[in-house]
């Protein structure tokens, strides 16, 4: 039999439900002015939000009405409270959507359960409705209207509470434990303040229990950067824990992977990946702690003290991962270490591990050791000189050196072009080449400003040998593809032109061709606008990578420019020498000039002639040079 008592001020206050509003507010403050992804789950818990904030103001609303005793208000409030339960109920559903969202539950399951906290909800309402229409749910006494404090919304809330514990349950295995530790903590204080309630006859803090689950969703999915799926927090958390290690003095040891396909920006790691992620540190290293740094970068911390053995368990984990990439057959590159203590001081092994894997072969180990360290430091020294030439923007900048390599011009039978190389001069290392700083400006961004300052020299460096009477009919500089991204490129290579009164076909620009069919369309795209100026285009390293004949008839290149291991190939035996001649032989049909590189004695000459060449460029001519010694390979002009 359902007990009868008369709700009255004496078993609830308002300030439950005003503390309620008031976080919900605030929630929603903090989350529309920071920067949380829109996905389907944040809708959710937006809507979330706003129900419990509904709720707590029907269940005010409810309450100031009762106090009022006006019979005319009867059925009204007796309304209120079928619509609050309502909203309690519907928040209970969205928790069971919202949680079915965040663990990447398979559709059909995801339906089941939000077709069954939907018939939750209407049945539990449809009950609730009845007893008001019937008078099963309220009385009418001396005292005024009495409410029926029924089981009722108790047995709901208890079968609630089981779909979203099975619920959880089913979903284990796809969520990081800490983040169901967190979930059902805050679950079962939420069940103790209601069962607590229940035993004192108050109600008070009933919408406020419905507030604590989404404290925990706000910390942990969506202000705290975890990904629940892996298990993995970002780089700040990185951050702040080997900070606090290195304070404590806590030697730690760190391992490693890297998925270069998927280290794009919008590239997500597979499903079937991240939950091997998930699993396979746990397995080695205790007390472990994933981090994710970047798309493709997922990186453990271990105390070293808790890991007794830990050489073993890096070659132990290495196989797993090399056993895993049999299976899904995407390529990895794993380093592990030990803790250093100037690379903690500083805080720097997000930087250190991007830097080895940067000279890394794919499906492979590293284990560092301090020449890594040393290489690093080099290199930070390197990223720090680009970085201050980047912002000066001087065209002048002493550190940036132009150098040449003539190239022999079969047609003439003179040296009447170049190639422009950058070298840099700093103060700690000396000269730098190529390979050691450009690979760290593209990565870095700064790969433009030092195509400008490499342009202009060279443009100032044609204009003093065409002064000097010595004939050149033009010079090429390299350019990366990442520079085509720049809104102003074609802009930025016109203005060094003009600024130096340089004919614009006393220029050219080598590309190497791209297999991205976004890149491929700008390419195309710039190249038709700086050919109306007159620069030249070559296509640098024709022969290695990717090559499509097709993209590269679509594209206007006056030059193909032979890498140096097609005319390797071409001397060792007779079939790879007939197949670079008849390339060779092919694009000049087509009426484009070949050039091969990498030319190194009379024989490879003899060779190159052979097989269609308009240019020859190698050690057997010459090894790059400053500029200014170009003039020795000169002809003064007719």
């Amino acid at each position: 039999m359902d007990q009868v008592v008369p709700i009255t001020v004496d078993h609830y206050t308002r300030g439950g439900d005003v503390a309620v509003m008031a976080l919900c507010v605030v929630t929603a403050i903090l989350l529309l002015t920071s920067y949380v992804s829109r996905t389907r789950s944040y809708r959710i818990f937006i809507n979330i939000i706003v129900m419990i904030f509904a709720a707590a103001f029907v269940n005010i609303g409810g309450h100031c009405l009762l106090t009022a005793d006006n019979p005319r208000t009867y059925a009204l409030i007796y309304g209120m409270r079928v619509f609050y339960h309502a909203l309690l109920y519907d928040i209970f559903t969205l928790f069971v959507l919202y949680t079915a969202e965040v663990s990447g539950l398979e559709l059909r399951k995801m339906r089941i359960a939000a077709v069954t906290g939907c018939l939750l909800l209407v049945a539990l309402v449809a009950v609730d409705t009845a007893m008001g229409v019937t008078g099963a749910g309220w009385d009418l006494a001396e005292g005024g209207m009495i409410l029926h404090n029924t089981s009722l919304f108790m047995i709901g809330y208890g079968l609630y509470i089981i779909l979203l514990i099975s619920l959880m349950t089913r979903v284990r295995h796809l969520l990081y434990k800490r983040v169901l530790y967190g979930f059902f903590g805050t679950m079962a204080l939420s069940v103790a303040i209601v069962l607590t309630q229940l035993f004192l006859h108050e109600s008070s803090l009933t919408t406020m229990t419905f507030m604590f689950p989404v404290v925990a969703m706000l910390y942990i999915m969506h202000s705290n950067p975890y990904n629940v799926r892996m298990g993995t927090v970002d780089t700040r958390a990185m951050e702040d824990m080997v900070r606090n290690m290195s304070r404590r003095k806590i030697p730690f040891v760190y391992f490693s992977i890297f998925f270069p396909e998927y280290n794009a920006e919008g590239r997500t790691l597979p499903l079937s990946i991240q939950d091997r992620i998930r699993t396979l540190p746990g397995r080695y290293f205790r007390q472990c702690v994933l981090f994710q740094i970047s798309n493709g970068y997922i990186v453990m911390i271990a105390p070293k003290r808790s890991n007794p053995g830990f050489e073993n368990r890096f070659v132990q984990l290495a196989g797993d991962v090399a056993a895993s990439y049999r299976f899904f057959q995407v390529p990895y590159k794993v380093v592990a270490g030990e803790s250093m203590e100037e690379i903690s001081r500083k805080n720097e092994y997000a930087s250190l591990i991007r830097d080895i894997t940067r000279g890394m072969e794919e499906n492979t180990v590293h284990r560092v050791v301090q020449g890594d360290l040393d290489r690093f430091n080099r290199n930070e020294y390197i990223l720090g000189e680009l970085a201050d030439i980047c912002d000066c923007r001087n065209p002048e900048d002493p550190r940036v050196l132009a150098y040449c390599q003539p190239v022999f011009n079969l047609k003439t039978g003179q040296f009447d072009t170049a190639e422009a190389l950058m070298r840099l001069n700093l103060a700690e290392t000396g000269i730098i080449y190529p390979d050691q700083f450009i690979p760290l400006a593209e990565a870095h961004g700064y790969i433009h400003a030092l195509t400008e300052i490499i342009l202009h020299k060279t443009c100032r460096g044609i204009r003093k040998l065409t002064g000097e009477g010595f004939s050149i009919n033009r010079i090429s500089i390299n350019v990366s593809v990442l520079e085509l991204k720049e809104d102003t490129f074609c802009e930025d290579i016109d203005r060094i032109i003009a600024n130096n009164r340089v004919p614009g076909d006393k220029i050219a620009i080598e590309l190497t061709e791209t297999g991205n069919e976004e890149d491929f369309l700008l390419m195309k795209g710039k190249i038709e606008e700086l050919r109306r100026e007159g620069v030249k285009f070559y296509l640098d390293d024709f022969g290695t990578g990717y090559s499509n004949m097709e993209r590269i008839m679509e594209l206007p290149f006056d030059i193909i420019k032979f890498d140096r291991s097609l005319v390797a190939a071409s001397g060792t035996d007779e079939r790879s020498e007939k197949i670079v001649e008849n390339l060779a032989h092919l694009f000049r049909d087509m009426d484009y000039s070949v050039l091969y590189e990498g030319v190194e004695n009379d024989t490879d000459e003899a060779r190159c002639r052979e097989m269609s060449a308009s240019y020859l460029q190698g050690y057997k001519y010459s090894r790059p040079v400053p500029i200014e010694q170009l003039k020795d390979f000169l002809s003064q002009a007719g």
